[in-house]
């Protein structure tokens, strides 16, 4: 029935669904059902402690061809999905920073390297003898499938907060190694493409592509990249920040893809000449968005073209090779990790941990696939073991946990020295602002030999405290992610010294939801602002007018001669009233 206003006007509905689903704005119906299943499912598989990702493979599932059917147009979707595989390698890239290797160089290079070549030349040399399938193939499978969940073990290991100890320590090490393989696998790709090169020819021109990236890295990173971001930055602008991120992220991938090589290589490369710099931080808080949302497509797209009559009609040969993978990794790593110093309950639950395989999976097989590598039904099947071992991956990881609380706990979960991997991982003081007050608590703290990271939003501050030697990095405090990338949800302190009373309200207050359990002391100017900032949650609020108001009272108590004692008498009753009426709703006393 027409919809009939008070003007007397007539709409008729049937014309607006009739233009509805028109192709000119097919695409909006296909991405309105997609953040629907997204936001049902994963959320359900993140309370069942499945993971985010297996559950945007099944959302896909779900809303594809072999699911309800929603969306038909799954070619076009991959391809723009491309975009979050990009900014996965960027991000990867920014975190892989020189320092952060070499301070875990023994078991990055020495229990990952082991445990990434031996175990793809073992899943290699099963899929050519006993599946019969061709080298070409075969020596990306096998690496592929050696790779572990980055994301998923990541998750794990932070709500466990087992990052810093010995059996996570670990199990980062080769997480880290395997992410470097990826660079030299993205290489291997298009080479393997070339019908004319033998796969030892392909092997070498890959690693040897490898090391030109790197180089290419120090040179580009240090003369082009980092003066273009200081430039951006001093100009005040977010939105040509943001645009400044995207446009090296997405530049360098379409510049490696005409190289003949793959856009997440260039992204990779992006992240690398970005790691270093003093604006990471703020990059990644502009591409992290990005980042969730473009990969969560990805990984709906994998969902997609996931073929499940392979399951129903060999659901034993799905699960039994799911097994195999598992156990194969298992051995393998377990008296790797024993090799390399672990204790056995350690070690065991390390190879648990590690046993599934992962995203980078997923990227390898649907790349592969795009160049001819793989079949069609060995795609699918691939897709179907690498989603059944992620959906395991929350059993393994009890079962590793049972095992250290039969083994030595204490000792497994015990941090160890130097146990953090790069400085704003895990910090016990984050300083939001290194303005003059900043600057001053950062000289004490480096006096008592505290650690700490600090962030400011002054491109020309940042320079400039960084050739002195500050851990200061440039950041727009008023971005929550900024605050999450440099550390901030593992810190024992965050102290608020901006001089911006508003910025310092809505940080507190943001900070107080995001990181409950962390203790946050701020700045304030008068009574009334630190009164607010009490109420909005903060552990400790000073006013610096105040703290001049007592010392210059000291000072001049002494002139008059009066006894140190009966001077600190007076000046404490006066602090202890004062924080007294910080902690009630009104206050009488002016700063």
């Amino acid at each position: 029935m027409p919809a009939t206003f008070a003007t007397g006007s007539v709409i008729d509905c049937s014309l607006i669904w009739a233009k509805f689903p028109t192709m000119e704005n097919a695409y909006l119906l296909d991405l309105l059902w997609m953040l629907i299943t997204a936001v049902v499912v994963v959320p359900l598989f993140q309370v069942a402690r499945l993971g985010a990702v297996p559950g945007f493979v099944v959302a896909g599932l779900l809303v594809g061809p072999a699911g309800l059917g929603l969306i038909d147009n799954v070619d076009e979707i991959i391809h723009f999905a491309e975009i979050g595989v990009v900014l996965l390698l960027f991000v990867i890239g920014i975190e892989l920073k020189p320092s952060r290797l070499w301070l875990m160089r023994r078991q990055v290079f020495g229990l990952g390297t082991a445990q990434v070549v031996l175990t793809g030349s073992l899943l290699a040399a099963v899929a050519i003898f006993l599946f019969g399938l061709p080298l070409r193939s075969s020596v990306l499978i096998g690496p592929a499938l050696a790779l572990s969940s980055t994301a998923f073990v990541l998750q794990i290991l932070s709500e466990q907060r087992a990052l810093g100890t010995a059996y996570g320590r670990a199990s980062l090490s080769v997480l880290l190694l395997q992410d470097l393989a990826v660079v030299p696998l993205l290489a291997l790709v298009p080479l393997l493409a070339v019908t004319e090169m033998s796969v030892s020819q392909e092997i070498g021109l890959a690693l040897l592509e490898s090391l030109a990236i790197l180089a290419l890295v120090v040179v580009t990173g240090r003369y082009i990249l980092h003066p273009l971001l200081h430039r951006v930055a001093r100009a005040g602008s977010p939105e040509a920040f943001t645009t400044s991120a995207l446009l090296i992220v997405l530049g360098a991938a379409l510049a490696t893809e005409h190289a003949g090589l793959s856009m997440a290589m260039g992204a990779f490369l992006a992240g690398l000449l970005i790691s270093d710099s003093a604006y990471r931080h703020q990059v990644i808080a502009e591409i992290q968005p990005f980042r969730g949302l473009l990969l969560g497509v990805f990984f709906m797209s994998m969902g997609m073209v996931l073929n499940l009559e392979l399951l129903w009609a060999n659901p034993l040969g799905a699960i039994g090779l799911t097994a195999v993978l598992i156990v194969l990794k298992i051995v393998m790593l377990l008296p790797l990790a024993r090799l390399a110093g672990l204790p056995g309950h350690t070690a065991a639950a390390v190879a648990l941990l590690l046993a599934q395989s992962g995203e980078f999976a997923l990227v390898l097989f649907a790349l592969a696939a795009q160049n001819d590598l793989l079949p069609t039904d060995i795609f699918q099947f691939l897709l179907l073991i690498v989603l059944l071992s992620m959906l395991v991956t929350p059993a393994l990881a009890k079962l590793a946990q049972r095992l250290l609380a039969r083994g030595d706990l204490s000792e497994a979960m015990k941090r160890v020295d130097g146990g953090v991997i790069e400085e704003e991982d895990e910090v016990p003081v984050v300083l939001a602002g290194f303005g003059r007050v900043g600057r001053r608590i950062g000289e004490i703290f480096t006096r008592a030999a505290i650690p700490f990271v600090a962030l400011d939003s002054d491109a020309a501050l940042v320079a400039h405290e960084r050739a002195c030697g500050s851990p200061v990095y440039y950041g727009d405090l008023g971005q929550p992610g900024v605050l999450k990338s440099v550390g901030a949800a593992n810190a024992r302190l965050i102290i608020v010294t901006l001089n911006d009373a508003e910025l310092t309200r809505k940080l507190v207050a943001a900070l107080r939801t995001q990181y409950p359990k962390v203790r946050i002391f701020a700045r304030g100017h008068n009574i009334e602002a630190c009164q607010a900032l009490n109420r909005l949650g903060a552990a400790g609020v000073v006013s610096e007018n105040v703290e001049a108001s007592l010392e210059l009272s000291r000072m001049a108590m002494d002139g008059f001669g009066i006894e140190a004692g009966r001077s600190a008498e007076v000046l404490d009753a006066f602090r202890k009233r004062y924080n007294e009426q910080i902690h009630n709703s009104h206050g009488d006393v002016e700063d």
